[in-house]
């Protein structure tokens, strides 16, 4: 396997490894270069954005500045809006559902490293994928960690630290993230 085929199936590899390296830098110029256009010439940044992503859906709202690994194990449905400040450390896929909502400086680290220091001194690192679906919104500063899954209609806390799959229509708060409501769906507001 290359180093990149490992990296997307979620085992060990080298992320100092020269295609990685030219695919990292590549998601760099595209991310500066759409951060650098502010507001301006929106057909510009949506095709930076096109050339970023691995998919991107209809409505899709980034307000700069944003940034992220390598950008092509990002899916991004319909009408989602990510707030200033955002991050996705995409080592493996990343996708986010229809009508997403994230708050400020929200990161998806799907990106992770050996627990054994020996190991990890050597370099390797790892990931796993994390998935955003349908009608969810995260709160600013929000966190979440390698692996994780967000239910449909779920809501992420401001600053909260999501370390495992949230249910769906299910709102979670804190560090680590507990569940503080359930069935959103059956709320009048």
């Amino acid at each position: 396997m290359t180093e990149r085929e490992k990296m997307v199936a979620g085992i060990l590899y080298d992320a100092g490894d020269a295609e990685l390296t030219q695919l990292s830098h590549r998601a760099r110029s595209l991310y500066r270069r759409y951060n650098q256009l502010g507001d301006q010439d929106d057909v510009v940044r949506l095709g930076l954005l096109s050339d970023l992503f691995a998919s991107m859906g209809k409505g899709v709202e980034i307000v700069p500045p944003f940034y992220c690994d390598y950008g092509f194990n990002i899916s991004i449905g319909d009408s989602v809006f990510f707030n200033m400040g955002c991050v996705i450390l995409d080592i493996c896929p990343v996708k986010i559902g229809n009508q997403v909502m994230f708050g400020p400086n929200v990161q998806l680290y799907g990106a992770t490293h050996p627990l054994n220091p020996k190991i990890r001194n050597l370099g390797p690192e790892a990931g796993k994928p994390i998935i955003i679906e349908d009608e969810v919104w995260i709160g600013g500063n929000a966190v979440i960690s390698p692996g994780v899954t967000v239910g449909r209609g779920a809501v992420i806390g401001a600053g909260a630290v999501v370390t495992k799959d949230v249910p769906a229509y299910t709102f979670v708060g804190g560090n680590p993230a507990k569940v503080i409501k359930t069935d959103l769906d059956k709320l009048d507001y």
